[in-house]
């Protein structure tokens, strides 16, 4: 059994911290994305980070495959106790930097440090791709998981508002247009029936089976009158933050690095 502090999501809360300060709202586990920022504009900027435990190829062929859905994307790992990581391999932060991307270390007390700032061109950009990674990322209410989760079911967008339904449907039975102050799509997600949670008691009327009030006990959530899904963004004031380096140049995030 891993330890607490080796685990990915350790990493998680101390980078999230780092991006908000310097504007983003962010949300882990976003379309496949450990962790995604987004910028108050509109288009906002993306900006993705890929978490591992160390520096190490696996974390840069994940930035490569998150390039074309971002501005910017970022590397995240723990620093190596000996201090005989990758993170001290100048020639792993020149492909880095020759890719565009950028390196943050963090440390066992959370600090966080800036060692290769995204100051590079980005390629081409996968229109569709960054479209389905800020809808999800707008979508979805709060930021109910953490990055690098990969033990438990992920809280999407699409599962927050089956929950809703469900949690409608403990009063009785109720038809899918009942439904449409929770959810617009509430007609699709019991007709879907996507994690067995509905069942269709005759035309048009929806009830809930006994893995969904399962489901209802694992993820509880406020009645529909209390807390109503409304497809909200978040938006957080940008703050300025001091660069490590005064000289250097500046990415889109305002961070600098080496």
């Amino acid at each position: 059994m891993r330890r607490g502090h080796d685990l990915e999501t350790t990493l998680y809360q101390p980078i999230k911290a780092f991006l908000e300060a310097a504007g983003y709202a962010v949300k882990g586990e976003i379309a496949g994305c450990d962790l995604v920022g987004l910028s108050p504009d509109e288009p906002p900027v993306v900006v993705i980070c890929e978490l591992k435990l160390s520096f190490n190829l696996e974390l840069i062929l994940q930035a490569v495959d998150r390039a074309t859905a971002s501005d910017e994307v970022w590397i995240a790992a723990r620093v190596s106790a000996k201090g005989k990581g990758r993170e001290s391999d100048r020639r792993y932060r020149d492909l880095c930097r020759r890719l565009g991307f950028g390196m943050l270390s963090v440390s066992d007390n959370g600090m966080v440090d800036v060692l290769v700032s995204p100051v590079a061109l980005m390629p081409r950009k996968n229109a569709r791709k960054r479209s389905r990674l800020v809808n999800e990322h707008k979508r979805r209410k709060g930021d109910p998981t953490a990055g690098g989760s990969t033990r438990s079911p992920i809280m999407t967008a699409y599962r927050q508002q089956a929950l809703a339904c469900a949690a409608a449907l403990q009063a009785g039975p109720l038809r899918p247009r009942d439904l449409k102050a929770i959810t617009p799509k509430a007609a699709t997600i019991l007709r879907g029936n996507v994690y067995g949670w509905f069942e269709n008691l005759e035309r048009g009327i929806y009830g809930l089976t006994a893995t969904g009030f399962e489901a209802l006990v694992r993820w509880p959530v406020a009645t529909p009158e209390n807390d109503k899904l409304a497809v909200t963004e978040m938006v957080i004031e940008p703050v300025s933050i001091v660069s490590e380096k005064p000289k250097s140049r500046r990415s889109k995030s305002g961070v600098a690095g080496g």
